[in-house]
């Protein structure tokens, strides 16, 4: 019975919150509920779901008695409430007792965004997101109440405002000062009155902040005399202030009765609402007091204008109305607001066009296209820019504003060697010469013979006119009009040849190809190319020139006209220099016996390792040797190796030829090598020979025998290395285990092929060399049926190179074979039998 009694509470407080308990709410018997029959917790319950709603106390018990609750319970009912919040403001800590909304230090009973027609238990969603759903984005305005960073909230910090009407749950301050000092903060009864200490009851509900002070002067003048000789004073303002009920109708997205401050104004509430729904007018909006409509509000005073004359403030019961719009227009394309607008009867096509900001910069303003629906079908019409102002705007227009075209009505160009190309205006009457005028002229460099002028035709085609640009400058010849889009063309006399150039080389500080000019001569060149080299010689330098008129026909014909020339080695002015020409190749060189050292580096187990200057063209490998002071006691001279210095000591250009083509062989090589050569043996070797940088060389006859062929020449960058004495042999290649042995004198190399396991299947046996550690090779010779390998010295490297794999008949060639030695074979027993 108990638990019935606190549901019927709630459906009773339910019915004022929610308008879908509405029908639950008539169908209940509230005079039966009984106050006591309530626990504890049930009415903690109760309180806790008001103040979650932002209902107060009163506003609680108000609603109960609405609904039939008896007077005898609702006193116990109020008392148990009071009495349940007293202990938990003492056990809390907190103090009050009513769910109140605090903002700027100024409170006010309920919440100003709370719609008591709401339904759900959960979280519902705000009117923000509501409007940001609903309401289609395209009209004008809906923005303003889908924005979540705008808040129409009431200002609590406000002075109290002039005419504001004194209602129940109102605070009043009133301060007396002067002769009297006296400070009372009163709250406004259910009745209306205030009771004020030694003046009584004073009545000032209904009645407006002004009114209200006069009649509490005048009520008090009675107890404190000074007031009415000056010599007190009193004022009066608003403390706390009382919550309002406001009713929105019509198309809002949520329509409903929405619990407000007193201080709030009919935008407040639009936005609480969500603002007018898609059907809903935003120009003609009604405030509704006492069934007499007080003020309409157009939103695109504000939204245009900033304006808010209309926006005024509520009032309790005050109902606002949004009813749905009238006339609607669409505006698009080139406009700065492209949305939906709503227009009233008085307005015009120029109104819609300033409602969307006017026209963007790339808009075509003499004539604006409107999409119109008629009973049957649609239809297109234009509307000049004379009749924008006269043009009263249809429901449902569609307004179309094109753009300008891509294209310019008196356009001209110029381009090439004058001083200001570009583009310029088509004045009446402008010609040729005129253009090049506006260009600021022709440059020194402009091809006066000849010039053209790409026109564009009646059919969009072009075609092309030519002009002598000397004759029409001076007059000789007649001007051409210019007619539009037309394009000028005088080309630089650059434009019209190769680039010219001259080329240096030899034995110059920065050697190149340097830009000709005229009256170039050959001392000019060679300082732009930064003097002579050390040991350049300034005689004998050769200029060669290209020939223009040679014989084509003749074997003998000249391919260049070559000159020698000699300068002074100071570039002195001295005589007639030597004028050159765009693409003479100058060659610098160097002077006769002039040489540079020479070294070589000896390496090793040598006396004096380092490195050595050769002192002569012809200087061998013992003479250097007899400088570093002979081999030491553990120097293995049949290892020792030559490293000629190869690439590095190549010029630029031949060591980049030299290094492609080495890097294109190696890469062939190797390819075929993939694929299966036949011949394995061949290209191992030359693989080898491209690798290496070794010069096979015996030091010990060398030393024995002084200018015989092992004693070589020594070139510049040679290293000479004399190894310490070798132990080892090492096998790689085809051998089943590939490894270093020890050096055993006397044992031929199937020793060491049989140390490592023996030959594999793959083994191409007959192709098995040695490399010695000097960098010589010695391979497999054959005599008859016998393998006579080479002979293994300490350090030596055994290679076995793999046999290529022997590619396998196909059925058709076994057929095919055995299709021609069956004819063979009838061939010979024919021959046979003759």
């Amino acid at each position: 019975m108990i638990f019935k009694n606190l549901l019927t509470v709630f459906a009773l407080f339910s019915f004022l919150c929610f308008a879908q308990t509405r029908a639950i709410a008539q169908t209940t018997d509230y005079s039966n509920v009984k106050a006591d029959d309530l626990t504890d917790a049930q009415i903690k319950t109760l309180i806790q779901r008001a103040d979650a709603l932002g209902y107060t106390d009163d506003q609680l018990i108000q609603m109960a008695q609405a609904q039939g609750m008896k007077a005898s319970e609702i006193e116990k009912l109020r008392t148990r409430v009071e009495a349940i919040r007293s202990q938990s403001s003492t056990s809390s800590g907190v103090t009050g007792g009513k769910a109140v909304t605090t903002q700027n230090g100024r409170t006010y009973s309920g919440d100003s965004l709370k719609n008591s027609a709401s339904t759900s238990k959960a979280a519902v969603a705000s009117p923000v997101q509501n409007a940001a759903t609903t309401i289609n984005s395209k009209i004008f305005g809906a923005e303003l109440f889908a924005n979540g960073d705008l808040k129409f909230e009431p200002n609590m910090r406000m002075a109290t405002p002039r005419g504001y009407i004194i209602g129940p749950d109102d605070e009043v301050l009133i301060d007396l000062t002067g002769n009297n000092e006296a400070n009372y903060r009163l709250k406004v009864s259910p009745d209306g009155n205030i009771s004020v200490q030694y003046a009584g009851l004073i009545a000032v509900g209904g009645l407006s902040i002004e009114q209200a002070t006069s009649k509490i002067r005048t009520v008090l003048s009675k107890t404190y005399p000074a007031l009415r000789t000056g010599g007190s004073q009193v004022a009066v303002n608003l403390g706390n202030i009382r919550s309002i009920k406001v009713t929105i109708v019509g198309n809002v997205v949520k329509p409903g009765s929405y619990t407000m401050a007193s201080l709030a104004t009919a935008f407040n509430a639009l936005y609480a609402c969500g603002g007018p729904s898609e059907n809903g007018s935003f120009r003609n909006i009604q405030i509704i007091r006492n069934n007499k409509v007080v003020s309409t509000i157009d939103v695109y005073d504000f939204l245009l204008k900033g304006v808010q004359s209309k926006n005024i403030r509520l009032q309790d019961q005050d109902v606002i109305n949004v009813p749905v719009y009238q006339t609607r227009v669409e505006m698009t394309g080139e406009v700065k607001r492209p949305k939906i607008f709503e227009v009233l009867n008085t307005e015009s096509l120029e109104d819609v066009i300033y409602f969307a900001g006017g026209f963007s910069n790339e808009a075509y303003t003499a004539r604006i296209k409107v999409l119109q629906k008629t009973n049957r079908e649609r239809k297109i019409s234009d509307i000049s820019a004379d009749n924008f102002k006269t043009y009263s705007p249809l429901n449902g227009d569609t307004y179309v504003v094109e753009k300008i075209l891509e294209r310019f009505a008196n356009r001209v160009e110029i381009s090439g060697a004058v001083f200001r190309p570009g583009q310029y205006e088509l004045e009446k009457g402008l010609t040729l010469k005129g253009l090049i005028s506006k260009a600021d002229g022709l440059k020194e460099d402009a091809f006066l013979n000849r010039g053209y002028i790409s026109r564009l035709n009646a059919d969009n085609t072009q075609s092309l006119l030519s002009f002598d640009v000397q004759k029409v400058i001076s007059g000789t010849e007649t001007d051409i009009p210019l007619l539009r889009e037309d394009k000028v063309t005088i080309s630089s006399i650059f434009d019209l040849r190769d680039e010219y150039k001259v080329t240096i080389q030899g034995a110059v500080r920065a050697p190149g190809t340097f830009e000709f000019a005229e009256n170039m001569n050959l001392e000019s060149l060679i300082q732009q190319a930064g003097g002579f080299k050390e040991g350049a010689t300034p005689e004998r330098i050769e200029i060669s020139r290209r020939v223009k008129n040679s014989d084509v026909m003749s074997l003998s014909a000249v391919t260049a006209e070559v000159f020698t020339v000699n300068v002074d080695p100071k570039l002195q002015l001295l005589g007639e220099p030597f004028i050159l020409q765009p693409y003479d190749i100058v060659s610098v060189r160097n002077s006769e016996g002039f040489q540079t050292q020479k070294q070589v580096r000896i390496e090793g187990e040598v006396q004096h390792p380092g490195i050595y200057t050769l002192s002569r063209k012809d200087e061998r490998i013992s003479d250097v040797m007899k400088r570093v002071g002979g081999l030491t006691p553990s120097a293995y001279a049949d290892g020792a190796s030559l490293k000629r210095p190869g690439q590095n000591y190549l010029s630029e250009a031949d060591r980049e030829d030299r290094s492609k083509d080495d890097k294109v062989n190696l890469r062939n090589l190797n390819r075929l090598k993939e694929q299966g050569a036949k011949d394995t043996t061949s290209i191992d070797k030359e693989i080898d020979v491209l690798s290496s940088d070794l010069v096979g060389i015996n030091l010990k006859k060398a030393l024995e025998q002084p200018m015989s062929r092992n004693d070589l020449i020594l070139e510049d960058g040679d290293v000479i290395r004399v190894p310490r004495q070798l132990q080892t042999v090492k096998v790689i290649g085809e051998v089943l285990k590939p490894n270093s042995m020890i050096f055993v004198p006397g044992r031929t190399l199937k020793y060491y092929i049989s140390g490592s396991g023996g030959f594999s299947y793959n083994a191409y046996k007959k192709a098995t060399y040695v490399v010695y550690p000097n960098g010589s090779v010695a391979a497999n010779r054959k005599f008859l049926f016998f393998n006579n390998f080479p002979k293994v010295t300490p350090g030596s490297e055994i290679f076995v190179p793999k046999r290529a794999e022997r590619e396998k008949l196909s059925l058709g060639s076994l057929v095919g074979l055995s299709t021609a030695l069956a004819s063979i074979a009838a061939i010979i027993v024919t021959l046979l039998k003759n």
